[in-house]
Parts: structure tokens; C-alpha cells; sequence
């Protein structure tokens, strides 16, 4: 995990299918789950999907609260 990993998770939107435009930490657990089992994408989204996937599956989403506070949407 790169150091802005977190706050990108925060900022970046999905690029792509059903939840496109959606802010990656906000992307449903069924629909990470689904990338678990069929595989990630390859680059920065892939690697940002996998983290968030880990995140969210451990119930460590709360941690993502404090990096929220300070995106502006």
C-alpha cells in the first residue's frame, strides 16, 4: 500500500460498470466481493479495488472517516 492509498480511496471514482462515478470507498461490499472472485483490473484501479476490498471485508471502513471530513463533494 502506497502512503496516499487511503485518501485516493476517498477521492477516486469508479471508472467504469455498474457503479461508475461512484467514490471508491462507497462501492457496495457485494460488488468488491464480486471483484475478489473474478479479479481485480490491472494498474491503480485494480490495486485501489483490492485494498478497498480488504477494508471493507475486515470491517475497517471506519477508518476511512477521518479522510472523508475533509473531501469536499
Amino acid at each position: 500500500m502506497a502512503p496516499d492509498d487511503l485518501e485516493l480511496l476517498v477521492t477516486r471514482v469508479m471508472p467504469f460498470g455498474k457503479h461508475k462515478g461512484v467514490v471508491l470507498a462507497d462501492l457496495p461490499g457485494n460488488y468488491l466481493n464480486w471483484f475478489a472472485r473474478e479479479g481485480f483490473p490491472q494498474g491503480e484501479i485494480g490495486r485501489l479495488l483490492a485494498l478497498m476490498h480488504e477494508i471493507d471485508h475486515n470491517g475497517l471502513s471506519e477508518l476511512l472517516a477521518p479522510l472523508r471530513q475533509g473531501v469536499k463533494r
